[in-house]
C-alpha cells in the first residue's frame, strides 16, 4: 500500500511530464525498465516499480529522470531517506530539473523537516524556468494548512490560482480551509468558481456536492453527486459519490 502524503498526488502526475527527450539519449532496455516503473507507479504496484526504476538506474546512473522516478517509488513506501538521497542526485544531475524540488521538498515535509522543504518550494516557486510554478506555491499552502496556518496557507492557494486558474487542487485548498474556518458559503462560492474554471473534474465536482449537503442544498447536492458517478463510474471518486447519494436526505 501507499505511503504517500496529500503531496505526491501532484508529483505523481509531474515526474514523468518532460521526460521525453531525456530518454531518447538512453540504451533503449534502460528507456523500457524506466517506462515500465511508470506504468508500475501509476497503477499501485509499488514494490514492481522499485524494482524496474533499480534496473534503469543501474543501466544509466546519469540519467536524471531515472532518479527522479526511482525516489517517487521509494516515496510511494515511504522510505523518505531514500527518496530525498534520490531527488539531490536528480539535481546533481541536472540542476534545471525544477519539478524534482516540488518531489523533494514533500520527501523533507513528511519525513518532519518542515523547514527544509518549504525552502525548496520557495526556490522552486522562485525559479523562472519552473514549469509548473502553481504546483511549487500550491504545496506551501498544504505545508501551511498541515501547521493550522490558514492565513499562509490561503495566500499560496490564492498564489497558485493567480498562476493558473484552472488548477484544481488550489481550488480544493481553499474550500478546505474556508469549511475548517466555518465559512460554509464562501466554499461553496469558491467550490462553484472551480467547477466553472474545470468543469468536468469529479474532485472538485464531488466537494461541491459535499458542501451543498453540507449547506442542506439537498437537491443541487444530489444533482452533482450523480454527474461524478458519471463522470468517474468505477473510480474511487465515482464511488465516494455513489455511496454519499445512499445517504443523502430529500
Amino acid at each position: 500500500m501507499s505511503k504517500l502524503g496529500p503531496f505526491f498526488a501532484l508529483g505523481l502526475l509531474a515526474a514523468w511530464s518532460a521526460g521525453g527527450t531525456a530518454l531518447a539519449q538512453s540504451a533503449p532496455e534502460a528507456e523500457a525498465r524506466f517506462n515500465a516503473g511508470v506504468m508500475h507507479l501509476r497503477d499501485g504496484r509499488v514494490d514492481l516499480a522499485l524494482q524496474e526504476f533499480k534496473r534503469a538506474v543501474d543501466a544509466d546512473s546519469k540519467n536524471a529522470y531515472f532518479r527522479k522516478g526511482l525516489g517517487q517509488a521509494y516515496a510511494a513506501r515511504g522510505d523518505w531517506d531514500d527518496a530525498i538521497d534520490e531527488f539531490r542526485k536528480a539535481l546533481e544531475l541536472n540542476p534545471y530539473y525544477v519539478d524534482v524540488r516540488n518531489d523533494l521538498g514533500t520527501a523533507l515535509i513528511l519525513a518532519g523537516r518542515r523547514d527544509e522543504g518549504k525552502r525548496e518550494f520557495v526556490t522552486a516557486y522562485g525559479d523562472p524556468t519552473n514549469p509548473t510554478p502553481e504546483t511549487s506555491a500550491y504545496n506551501l499552502g498544504r505545508a501551511f494548512v498541515d501547521e493550522k496556518n490558514y492565513a499562509e496557507a490561503m495566500s499560496w492557494f490564492r498564489t497558485s490560482l493567480s498562476r493558473n486558474e484552472k488548477y484544481p487542487q488550489a481550488h480544493l485548498g481553499l474550500a478546505e480551509i474556508l469549511i475548517a474556518t466555518g465559512r460554509l458559503e464562501d466554499a461553496v462560492v469558491q467550490l462553484e468558481a472551480g467547477v466553472a474554471a474545470v468543469p468536468g473534474h469529479p474532485e472538485v465536482t464531488l466537494a461541491l456536492g459535499q458542501v451543498y449537503e453540507k449547506a442542506g442544498r439537498f437537491k443541487d447536492a444530489r444533482t452533482r453527486f450523480e454527474e461524478v458517478v458519471k463522470m468517474d463510474p468505477a473510480g474511487p471518486v465515482g464511488q465516494t459519490a455513489a455511496q454519499q447519494l445512499k445517504t443523502l436526505p430529500r
